[in-house]
């Protein structure tokens, strides 16, 4: 009497491409890494503006622009507000050395770019950060930058991940 121990080849092959199959089509379902990168990103940009907004004070102290408005040219320098009131185009515009609350002056000082990231700059002196074509289901995905309310007093930088 001949008995049967265990499994055939085949058959241990079939049941691994079965279980190959099924991990390729159910892990994404279980781990979703969007999310997390969402939140890392912006966890980044707020990174991105706060040492954009020390080296911005940092070079208007050395200028001694830190109190008042002044601009930040493209090279990188603080300088005197021109006569006529406003900063160039290719300048960001600061406040008590830091940059104001504009799509423009974070787009240069923090050079962050306008093809990634939605500004939303309707309310005076905040400009809200969202991820560009990115719409949360719920809560929100978004840095708030408020710009600084006096001489000597830091941009308030926000993330809000509620909905990312």
């Amino acid at each position: 009497m001949k008995r049967n121990q265990g499994f055939t080849l085949i058959e241990l092959i079939i049941v691994i491409v079965i279980l190959g199959i099924l991990a390729v089509t159910a892990a994404p379902k279980f781990l979703d890494f969007s999310k997390d990168a969402r939140t890392s990103t912006l966890t980044a940009v707020k990174g991105a503006l706060s040492s954009a907004g020390a080296l911005t004070y940092g070079k208007a102290i050395i200028a001694g622009l830190q109190n008042g408005s002044s601009c930040l040219t493209a090279a990188g320098a603080v300088v005197a507000r021109p006569n006529a009131g406003a900063c160039d185009n290719t300048a960001a515009e600061l406040l008590n050395g830091y940059p104001v609350a504009t799509e423009a002056a974070l787009v240069i000082a923090a050079e962050l770019s306008s093809a990634e990231w939605a500004f939303d700059d309707d309310t005076a002196g905040t400009v809200i950060i969202t991820p560009l074509n990115y719409t949360p289901s719920t809560g929100a995905c978004q840095v708030s930058y408020v710009q600084s309310a006096g001489a000597g007093q830091k941009p308030v930088i926000t993330t809000t991940v509620t909905g990312c």
